[in-house]
């Protein structure tokens, strides 16, 4: 089966040659890079990602050049042995690196955690004290709506007195033992 014959293709604009410029400094550079970039705005513009970490290349599969054992070493021999060498020490090298970056980022892990837990701990002892505060409040009011209502007038006045004294005290203790304690988020541990 035959496909239909499509319709000519218009000619496709040609392009006026670029001249050749050679940046001077890198800020020309970017600024013929921009330059480039800017003149199409709709085209896509191509974002390198990032280049993974350097590894040794693999072991070859097959060893075609296997040094013989009939007679002595060749003088390009120690080359080849040294390149080899060389190779060797630095997948070493490389597998020693990654050994303790993976440690460095366990205990980076468990350090995280530990100062999560710590944090998490300070939080729930001042909510405690918060709410043990505010039923304290709670409780002075109520006891002061009691004796309004037994008609206790003159008593009453004395009595909110003392209970400004105690809100007084208790927010004193309160700062005093914030400033005893350690900041929630410790990062020299």
């Amino acid at each position: 089966s035959m496909a239909a014959p499509s319709a000519p293709r218009p000619p496709r604009p040609r392009k006026e040659p670029q001249p050749l410029v050679i940046p001077r400094s890198a800020a020309e550079e970017q600024r013929i890079r921009l330059e480039r970039l800017m003149r199409n705005p709709e085209k896509t513009v191509p974002i390198p990602e990032k280049l993974n970490e350097w590894a040794p290349r693999p072991p070859p599969e097959f060893v075609r050049d296997v040094m013989g054992s009939s007679a002595g070493a060749g003088s390009g021999e120690f080359h080849v042995y040294r390149h080899l060498r060389r190779r060797e020490y630095q997948r070493q090298d490389f597998m020693d690196a990654m050994a303790e970056k993976q440690r460095l980022d366990e205990e980076f892990q468990k350090k995280l955690e530990r100062n999560k837990m710590v944090a998490e701990e300070q939080t729930a002892k001042r909510r405690r004290k918060r709410q043990k505060l505010k039923e304290k409040k709670l409780q002075a009011k109520k006891n002061k709506l009691e004796q309004k209502k037994q008609g206790k007038e003159p008593d009453q006045s004395q009595e909110q007195v003392s209970s400004e004294d105690d809100e007084e005290d208790s927010k004193e203790e309160e700062e005093k033992e914030d400033d005893a304690e350690e900041p929630s988020f410790v990062m020299g541990r």
